[in-house]
């Protein structure tokens, strides 16, 4: 009996089914947490463990709290190393003043 989907549709879901079957998750590429918006008032908060991305603003407790859930899961180092590469690329748009809030509210601490 033929089937309804594509090659590429079947291959894509036994992809996902050997990746859930290992526990592990597989990223092509480079994952970027943080995605600046409106010059660094504004941010896509990229979260692997949920899969959802929020547009929040960086001064927030909202953009505190899910920087936090993401670094109780082990994405703080690679956090603050997008905050630090930020800041060094934008240095006008205050990711520097993020980080420094973030640290201060204990968000990168173990």
């Amino acid at each position: 009996m033929a089937s309804n989907t594509s090659k590429t549709a079947r291959a894509s879901v036994r992809a996902g089914q050997a990746g859930a079957a290992g526990g592990a998750l597989s990223v092509l590429g480079e994952f970027k947490y943080l995605i600046p918006l409106n010059n660094g008032k504004n941010a896509y908060v990229r979260n692997l463990t949920n899969g959802k991305t929020l547009r929040l603003r960086t001064n927030s407790d909202a953009f505190v709290e899910e920087i936090r859930i993401l670094a109780a899961a082990g994405h703080g180092a690679k956090i603050r190393a997008e905050l630090k590469a930020l800041a060094a690329t934008n240095p006008d748009h205050g990711w520097d003043a993020t980080e420094a809030r973030l640290a201060e509210a204990g968000v990168f601490s173990s």
